[in-house]
């Protein structure tokens, strides 16, 4: 039995249906995303999405969707399906379909009267290319398929409306046409692998509604300009194949291409599978030279707090190390860059954050702790070096080393550590002073560097790593057992937050065992859900569990109670510690939730956030690297330990 297969009953019911979406990128940052009914929510939401970068750094909607419709005798089943207003649906195709599945590509099937017909979809990895494979799988009569595309040419950001602008010629090309709505966009060129009859027939559809940017309060009407269809008679066990990308194929071979990119794919045949697919989706090389990580889809770019965190996760934690130093190459000549106030890299953003070289450090850690520390030491001792005389000699404009060994950063005006939502251009929550996974990150970056060198440290990093040792549980220990989130002298902030699961999680931690114990018990008690750690007690002040509505109501949510699924990666971490083999069928109960989500929302991979109260529903980014990478380090660990 497939592992992501979904009935009739589910498809048809548009409430769950349209709430289930599928994503499939490539390396270029361009990107497949709709719902498993191929009906668009979303201004993010299309066939082909691609960056044009002569237009700015957004991707673009090209082709919104590709409307099929059955022909027989004269008569027409159209099964494509649009959202217009006051919930009129149009024309109503996801009831003709049968089931859907999402193992190796998706893959719709259909019944038409006496037609069975199904329909399957692939996004090139290394080109920007959309490619269909319909197959009439069982038919008595004559049958022909029409398409209509449905064109946007707009930014993922804005909507478009119909106008007198749009270039309405068209060249044919081998087994289709090319054209292009817009000046400054590339040619969208469309094809069939066997000949098709093409009829010019422009028409506007005017008033069709995205209700997720409804829901978020954005403008959510757009016109979409489709230039005519497309007709394609087929046999019964004919397959027919579909290509929209920026270049032209040769169509005759748009059958082998279509299945060499199949080969490619791993099956999502488990819970491992769906996260390493998951995981692959976030590569990005817009060059041959780079590579990087983006931080999630549909409409984050590369960010380096994410980059670091998610890097071991997406690459050691399914064997490739190789990739990981692909990154790691690109990355660190761009902190580099930085440290020597050098020109910033173009892609990466917000690197001149002051714990990005902590994390970069900590994700350093985890290469040497998979290949070996001589390797980690030969590959990049260096940089350690330059990153760790960079914060000792006070060189990082927002974050100094105070006396007591401890990193002292201003985040009082500005957003500096993942809890970055803003509001009317201030942090919402405001965290600067000592803050607690900082310093956590700055003691094990200190001892692993100890590590690495083999104890052949200078006095000065020996007496540094005393001096966190004694000042950290001295700063951050309060009474009631758990860490303060920051101190401000001495202000500190009360509010019970997650940041404190780090100094128990790390590799090399400042707390003593008794210490760990009771800040994971404070955890446990206040802040774990089922879909990550809460970004903030329900006992404490100013908790929003539920993030939706408009922009500036969902910034004062997003860090003020919602759940977060990476932090839960670091919760099991630091429980698995604490607890070692006793603690490790707990842990695999936790991920039962993570699986639920891979048939949830968008299939085969986490949502970015989730509300802090049941049912905790999913908001946010529908898939994001940290989620994913965090939790398929826990999936490794759980399989050392059981291995062991």
């Amino acid at each position: 039995m497939s592992y992501l297969k979904f009935d009739k009953t589910l498809m048809i019911n548009l409430e769950e249906s349209l709430s289930r979406e599928i994503l499939r990128t490539n390396r270029l940052g361009a990107y497949h995303c709709t719902t498993f009914v191929d009906c668009n929510t979303r201004k993010y939401h299309g066939l082909l999405v691609m960056p044009v970068p002569a237009l700015g750094p957004d991707n673009h909607v090209l082709l919104s969707s590709f409307d099929e419709t059955v022909i027989q005798h004269g008569a027409e089943f159209n099964l494509g399906l649009h959202k217009y207003s006051g919930d009129n649906f149009s024309p109503k195709g996801h009831k003709y379909i049968r089931e859907f599945s999402s193992d190796t590509v998706p893959r719709t099937l259909y019944r038409v009267g006496g037609v069975i017909f199904s329909k399957e979809k692939v996004f090139s990895l290394y080109e920007n290319r959309i490619m269909i494979k319909y197959t009439l799988e069982d038919a008595h009569s004559p049958t022909t398929l029409r398409f209509r595309p449905f064109m946007a040419f707009r930014s993922v950001k804005e909507l478009t409306y119909q106008n007198g602008y749009v270039n309405q010629n068209y060249t044919e090309i081998p087994n289709g046409i090319k054209t292009c709505m817009y000046q400054g966009y590339p040619e969208l060129h469309m094809q069939f692998s066997k000949k098709a009859k093409f009829v010019f027939e422009p028409y506007w559809y005017n008033g069709i509604e995205y209700s997720k940017e409804q829901e978020r309060g954005y403008p959510y009407q757009e016109d979409l300009y489709v230039p005519g269809y497309f007709e394609v008679p087929i046999k019964k066990g004919e397959s027919v194949y579909f290509s929209a990308g920026d270049t032209q194929v040769v169509t005759t071979k748009l059958k082998s291409l279509y299945e060499l990119e199949v080969d490619l794919r791993t099956p999502r045949t488990s819970f491992y599978n769906c996260l390493k697919n998951s995981a692959q989706q976030f590569y990005h090389r817009p060059t041959k030279d780079d590579a990087y990580l983006l931080a999630g889809y549909p409409w984050f770019g590369v960010r380096a707090r994410d980059l670091f965190i998610a890097l071991p996760g997406c690459t050691l934690s399914i064997g490739d190390p190789v990739r990981f130093e692909k990154v790691m190459d690109t990355a660190i000549p761009a902190l580099r860059n930085f440290i020597q106030k050098e020109e910033p890299d173009k892609i990466i953003k917000e690197i001149e954050h002051p714990d990005i070289l902590l994390w970069a450090i900590w994700a350093i850690q985890q290469y040497a702790r998979s290949e070996g520390l001589e390797k980690g030491q030969e590959q990049y001792g260096e940089f350690m070096t330059e990153a760790i005389e960079y914060i000792i000699d006070q060189k990082h404009p927002d974050m100094k080393l105070m006396e007591n060994g401890l990193l002292y950063a201003n985040g009082r005006d500005k957003a500096i550590t993942w809890m970055n939502s803003t509001h009317k251009g201030k942090p919402v929550v405001k965290r600067t002073g000592y803050i607690v996974e900082f310093n956590a990150l700055w003691y094990n970056m200190l001892c692993f560097y100890k590590e690495v060198n083999h104890s052949a440290v200078s006095e000065k990093i020996e007496k540094l790593i005393l001096s966190v040792e004694q000042s950290f549980p001295d700063i951050f220990l309060n009474g009631y057992n758990y860490l303060f989130d920051s101190v401000t002298g001495t202000a500190v902030d009360w509010s019970v937050r997650p940041n404190m699961i780090f100094a128990v999680s790390l590799p090399y931690s400042p707390l003593n065992r008794l210490q760990k114990r009771a800040v994971l018990d404070y955890v446990t008690k206040e802040l774990l859900t089922p879909k990550g750690l809460r970004s903030l007690s329900p006992k404490s002040e100013g908790y929003i569990p539920y993030c939706f509505g408009p922009q500036d109501q969902r910034d004062l949510a997003y860090h003020q109670g919602t759940a977060w699924p990476w932090l839960l990666g670091a919760y099991l971490e630091a429980y698995l510690k604490v607890f070692g083999m006793s603690g490790v069928s707990f842990a695999e109960r936790m991920l039962i939730s993570m699986e639920e989500e891979m048939s949830l929302h968008c299939i085969g991979t986490i949502s970015e956030l989730f509300d802090g109260n049941p049912p905790f529903t999913s908001r946010g980014a529908i898939s994001f690297a940290m989620n994913v990478a965090s939790i398929l380090r826990v999936v490794d660990l759980l399989k050392k330990y059981n291995d062991e």
